[in-house]
């Protein structure tokens, strides 16, 4: 496979997932980073890096409505739940299996 036909492979997966999670506003992100150790907050992470990367002007909040559908902080009052005493033990538990945020992947 060239390079071009796999970065549309990428890039479409990487649209579905973001789709996927738009749709489940019921998913906490503390429940995907406990249990598959990144969210919505590491996919804008990994997009802003990547935007820097290739020299696009982008901010974080900007990062963050093309993962999220919306503004981050209309998000977090619409459908943003409290985290339980258990989420937030299994989070620190789990912290050493988190996302790495960088743009290192990038890089070939």
């Amino acid at each position: 496979m060239d390079d071009r036909t796999r970065i549309e492979l990428e890039a479409a997966a990487f649209r579905g997932l973001v789709a996927h999670l738009q749709k489940r506003t019921d998913v906490q992100n503390i429940d995907l980073m406990n249990l598959a150790g990144f969210c919505r907050n590491c996919l804008s992470k990994w997009y802003l890096a990547a935007a820097k990367e290739h020299g696009v002007a982008m901010t974080d909040d900007e990062a963050k409505e093309a993962v999220y559908g919306m503004p981050h902080s209309r998000w977090r009052s619409e459908f943003q739940t409290d985290a339980t005493a258990e989420q937030k033990q299994k989070f620190e538990d789990t912290k050493p299996l988190h996302a790495e945020i960088s743009g290192h992947w990038l890089k070939k």
